[in-house]
């Protein structure tokens, strides 16, 4: 699309770049293909990622705190790249090709890593089932196309939810609420995926093998692209806006370099256009808001700046250029207060699996053996229970009850989630309390397994999806209606990055207690085997963390200013 291009009220145009019809683009005609992709990239995602912890213990030779480390390490990048896709997306290229290029490198990497686990001299020779013996080589190989899938999905995950939203139009009051209920179905579309790839392909790797375990997410992230293209003639599509950070830079400098002006007490003297429109492509207009009055210097408009023919954006800024940046740093803070949760949400992966791991994996009398990873299908059963509950109960009953069109507000929906939260870790915690408690009380240090069912971790898996329902699904909404029009790919990765960030401080957490709890020769809280150790612990750390933050999180939200967007997009 060039600069010839002509958006209409909202900025979007159809594959041609003709402004869209409303009658043959967009809505829920084009959201089908969106979340189509959306459900065959989490089938790969989650397909590969579920087990990913036991591949690195039982066919990479690793230590239960290594292959910890390493898997929380690279999921946590997987959702650091969302601000190298994001960047790429409001800045160059838009979130129709972005989404596009970055799924070409996706495929590669997880064809890569197939045959890292089927192609003879590039997987690991084995003695048994669980005692391998990889080469560096080999090891480099699987790591390498792991991280080529980590810059792959850094493309789609901060532009696909965003490009749904966009099919909708937010001056048609009648498509702004249908796009509330967007984020909720496109939610539960992540979990359908989820709940396959944690039963069937958790199943496959662990009983047939692994190189079908990671062929099949191969095979349905190729289905991904398919149903993204197929959908090409019926998306909207929103005009890159320029380089967020650019615009972020220039109003820092020009605020320093007018550090001594007053800014005005008639905020109307400002710099603004006086067209209805903003001068950022693909941005409406925003009002002034109160807070920050030290960057409202960028936009003082002062005899040197009269003087110049062309206005300098490193001199001088407008009002809505200024209000991106606000926008940003009001942001954070609640940005922040998800870390936390992230930390929780991760143990699902990792600790939670070598916990079932050593729990009674066999249904009734049967001989069929359960794959530890498999219990994270209860997280997605909540999910799916969860998002249509919400959707269809709560929501009307809380819109009567508050009068707002939504029901609950996004912050109370986030904060309701960091509750329920809390009592996952203390679930999780008390269940390894009983499970030790049988293993000291019956002798069963050196067993695989205690007689105690893995089914008893069900509550925690269901707590924490409950949680997420309130907590991730907010922070989508959240992140999109409070972004700036022409950053939201950039803050849809801001939002991302707390999963980042929490697999990242899990990672050190796990570093730092083990450092402590080994001293002196002690087994630690994580050892190899568990039935010496005090993973319980851990547990109610997060416990305590978890508790603190949602007290964070309550002064946060009393203080945040919600954005006012005015005008038309450019």
């Amino acid at each position: 699309m060039g600069e010839e291009d002509v958006y209409t009220k909202d900025g979007t145009v159809d594959y041609l770049g003709n402004p869209a019809n409303r009658k043959e683009t967009g809505t829920w005609r084009a959201c089908p293909f969106i979340i189509g992709n959306e459900f065959c990239e989490r089938l790969a995602y989650y397909g590969m990622s579920s087990n990913l912890v036991l591949y690195f213990k039982h066919r990479l030779n690793q230590s239960s705190a290594t292959a910890t480390r390493n898997n929380l390490n690279w999921g946590g990048t997987c959702y650091l790249t969302p601000l190298i896709g994001a960047f790429v997306a409001d800045a160059y290229l838009g979130r129709y090709w972005t989404i596009a290029s970055f799924s070409t490198i996706y495929v590669a990497g997880m064809a890569l890593l197939t045959m890292s686990a089927t192609v003879h001299g590039l997987k690991p020779k084995c003695y048994s089932k669980d005692h391998c013996q990889p080469t560096s080589g080999q090891s480099a190989v699987t790591f390498l196309a792991l991280y080529l899938i980590a810059l792959g999905t850094g493309g789609i995950k901060p532009c696909v939810s965003s490009y749904g939203a966009d099919q909708f139009d937010d001056d048609d009051e009648t498509e702004k609420r249908h796009k509330s209920s967007f984020f909720n179905w496109f939610y539960l579309s992540i979990n359908v995926g989820a709940l396959i790839a944690g039963s069937v392909l958790v199943w496959v790797q662990d009983n047939v093998s692994w190189g079908w375990g990671f062929g099949i997410p191969t095979i349905a992230m190729a289905i991904a692209v398919v149903s993204f293209f197929s959908g090409t003639k019926l998306f909207r599509y929103q005009k890159p806006g320029g380089s967020p950070l650019t615009r972020i830079c220039q109003v820092l400098v020009a605020s320093f370099r007018k550090k001594k002006a007053k800014v005005p007490a008639d905020k109307a003297l400002l710099h603004e256009t006086a067209d209805a429109e903003s001068d950022i492509k693909g941005s409406r207009k925003l009002d002034h808001t109160e807070g920050f009055s030290f960057l409202d210097k960028a936009a003082v408009e002062t005899e040197k700046d009269d003087k110049k023919g062309t206005i300098n954006p490193w001199n001088l800024c407008t009002v809505t250029q200024v209000e991106e940046l606000k926008a940003i740093i009001r942001l954070l803070p609640v940005w922040a207060t998800g870390i936390i949760f992230s930390a929780v949400y991760s143990q699902m992966g990792n600790l939670f699996v070598l916990q079932g791991e050593t729990m009674d994996r066999y249904i009734g009398n049967s001989t069929f053996k359960i794959p530890s990873a498999s219990l994270s299908i209860f997280d997605t059963l909540s999910v799916i229970f969860w998002v249509p509950v919400y959707d269809r109960i709560i929501v009307p009953v809380a819109r009567k009850l508050t009068g707002h069109k939504n029901g609950l507000t996004q912050l109370q929906r986030m904060g309701i989630g960091l509750f329920i939260s809390i009592f996952a870790m203390v679930s999780a915690a008390i269940l390894e309390l009983k499970r030790l408690q049988m293993v000291r009380n019956d002798n069963y240090y050196e067993h695989d397994s205690v007689p105690m069912s893995i089914f008893w971790q069900v509550p925690q898996y269901f707590l924490i999806g409950c949680a997420e329902v309130f907590i991730f699904i907010g922070q989508l909404e959240f992140f999109y209606e409070q972004a700036p029009d022409a950053m939201r790919s950039m803050c849809s990765a801001l939002s991302l990055t707390t999963v980042a960030l929490g697999n990242y401080l899990s990672s050190l957490l796990v570093t730092i207690v083990t450092s402590i709890s080994t001293k002196n020769g002690k087994v630690g809280w994580i050892p190899d085997n568990l039935n010496y150790g005090h993973i319980d612990y851990f547990f109610w750390l997060l416990g305590i963390l978890s508790v603190l933050n949602l007290g964070v999180f309550l002064l946060i939200s009393r203080w945040y200013t919600y954005k006012k967007s005015i005008g038309t997009v450019r």
